[in-house]
């Protein structure tokens, strides 16, 4: 058995960042939102610390050189970027040549960035030409003005931070020189991939997909960089081969375009069915000056008297908590098909879904999700920030803004789960939670939130950590408090349980977790027992074991860090799908 899962993570072993054109993660990285003309950026930058803070004083956004070399998107403190510097990193300054190629004439120039840990400053030959603040999410410099195709330019890239702050959000990142307990390898710089994209000036800038599968229509909602007169959008609906649906209007800003939908597929994990969508922005002429490529899964989430539904029927979820940590990259995987395959692995051991802890996993996770059936509930990084200090609020707030923005039309994702780490709840931070709440319900209001595991104020699910071991302690637990003027009825939802150290060396040193076990078939025994208590209470709607992955001193995984089955996966299975993700239908 265990050698038919060391068959599944095959690939996942190897872990090498070399592709066939020997470029690091060359997919590309925004799937839901594709186009064909694009250059990958990744390889090899020059780099330097700038521990001091001199780099401006020594003229570093001018070099064209700098002292060390550096395999990008890999943070520093990674193995896969050639550096594996795991000490503090104030600063880092990247640099590489920047050629424009010659046949993006009249397009606009965009340089996107993945993500960069935490205060980003781009230099062009030597000029700031963007900053961006916030360490997990994307953005792009418009270079249209200051470049021209054929040229070649000096980019410089300066990141800063300083996790000790807590003005910033880091997650699970160590803020001790090493390692300890959950915390673990820092992040620092650069660490998802950098590219360039021609588009038309006129071109489409993004589109919000909303699905409504009870009128059998899905909306789309566009934004352009310009508008001509005469312009128009045409959206073309596609399963598999097939067309299914056609719409074309005037471009506007804002403007929503309703598509109906005949014969409506819905998306679950069971069957995650995608339409193909096509975008094409057409000039008064008719000429099509913008292709974006895209796709949309129908599905709706709600929650309604203690019950989570998807597709309007009654769902239970059963989660793995996914940390996204790899032995060699840190916070990046290795290759897309490692992000592919922790979503195989956790299918493998029964689960249906996945707990992001802490964490803003790459696009291309969502996007591999979607595509095999996965739902997914996404936090934020928020660990490490002072909730009280204003600064940190204002950086939270804004980074999850952008967070929302990105991942908003993956049908994988059901709920947004924003907090989860910290030790003390005051007015100032109870604040916070409301006009997160807010927020989110304001860019995406087909989603439920939840504030904050086992304490609550404004939420749509009421989640509970219970780490017990004892299955008649841990019974005890599975309950809302009632007596909180918060209690709505929310469905009830185990956030957390399990976390026990299994280690199969032998050696439990310097390990951590909640409880160990010593003995194989007790693990088995206890599991089973408090699914069955889950099950057996009849109130709660889903599940968080952690977890899915030992890493570093954490050896609570189903795998180890390098993904290798700790346990009978077969078995671990068939426990947690005592509880079917639908209820029976009565006959």
């Amino acid at each position: 058995m265990r050698k038919a899962h060391l068959v599944l993570v095959g690939l996942l072993l190897s872990f090498v960042a070399k592709a066939t054109n020997d470029i690091p993660r060359p997919e590309y990285p925004r799937p839901q939102f594709e186009r064909s003309t694009w250059v990958n950026l990744n390889g090899t930058w020059t780099y330097e610390f700038d521990s001091d803070n001199t780099g401006n004083k020594r003229n570093l956004p001018t070099s064209k050189g700098l002292s060390g070399t550096i395999t990008v998107p890999f943070c520093p403190e990674s193995k896969l970027s050639g550096v594996n510097h795991t000490d503090f990193i104030k600063r880092i300054w990247y640099q590489r040549s920047l050629t424009i190629p010659t046949d993006w004439e009249n397009k606009k120039i965009l340089l996107h960035f993945g993500a960069v840990d935490y205060v980003t400053e781009i230099y062009l030959d030597g000029r700031m030409v963007g900053f961006h603040f916030g360490g997990s999410t994307p953005f792009s410099i418009d270079l249209t003005q200051i470049t021209k195709p054929g040229q070649t330019y000096n980019l410089v890239v300066a990141a800063f931070d300083n996790l000790q702050s807590g003005v910033q959000p880091c997650g699970k990142q160590s803020l001790e020189e090493s390692s300890y307990a959950c915390f673990y390898t820092r992040v620092t710089g650069i660490w998802q991939t950098v590219w360039m994209e021609a588009v038309s000036p006129y071109g489409l800038k993004s589109a919000i997909t909303s699905p409504n599968i009870d009128n059998k229509q899905l909306t789309i909602t566009p934004q352009f960089y310009q508008i001509s007169d005469g312009q128009t959008l045409e959206v073309t609906l596609y399963d598999g081969q097939r067309k299914v649906a056609q719409q074309i209007s005037q471009c506007t800003n804002g403007g929503d375009l309703v598509i109906p939908v005949k014969g409506m597929k819905l998306w679950s994990p069971e069957n995650p069915h995608l339409y193909d969508i096509t975008y094409r922005v057409k000039d008064a002429k008719g000429q099509v000056i913008d292709e974006v490529k895209s796709y949309v899964g129908m599905r709706k989430v709600h929650t309604a008297n203690g019950q989570f539904y998807l597709n309007n029927e009654p769902y239970f979820q059963r989660l793995i908590m996914n940390q996204g940590y790899y032995p060699d990259g840190i916070w990046t995987a290795p290759t897309d098909e490692a992000l592919k395959n922790d979503i195989l692995l956790s299918k493998a051991a029964g689960f249906n879904g996945a707990r992001l802890h802490q964490k803003i996993f790459e696009e291309r996770f969502h996007y591999w999700a979607d595509k095999l059936g996965f739902i997914t509930w996404v936090e934020s990084p928020n660990g490490g920030m002072d909730p009280n200090n204003e600064v940190a609020s204002r950086n939270f707030l804004s980074e999850w803004a952008e967070i929302l923005e990105r991942d908003r039309n993956h049908p994988s994702i059901i709920t947004w789960s924003p907090f989860t780490l910290f030790s003390s709840i005051t007015p100032t931070f109870i604040r916070l939670i409301f006009d997160t709440q807010k927020m989110t319900k304001a860019i995406d209001p087909s989603r439920p939130f939840n504030d904050l595991t086992s304490f609550h104020c404004v939420t749509d699910i009421w989640s509970i950590m219970n780490y017990e071991s004892d299955v008649t302690r841990f019974t005890l637990k599975l309950k809302p408090d009632k007596n909180r003027v918060e209690y709505a009825n929310q469905p009830l939802f185990v956030g957390e349980f399990g976390g026990f150290v299994w280690e199969t060396s032998g050696s439990t040193k310097d390990m951590w977790g909640h409880g160990m076990f010593t003995n194989e078939e007790d693990i088995y025994e206890c599991l089973e027992n408090l699914v069955e208590a889950i099950q057996a209470s009849g109130n709660v709607t889903g599940f968080c074991y952690t977890q899915l992955t030992d890493i570093e001193q954490e050896k609570t995984g189903i795998y180890t860090y390098n993904r290798e089955p700790k346990l009978d996966v077969e078995r671990i299975k068939a426990i947690f799908e005592i509880i079917p993700s639908r209820p029976a239908k009565k006959k």
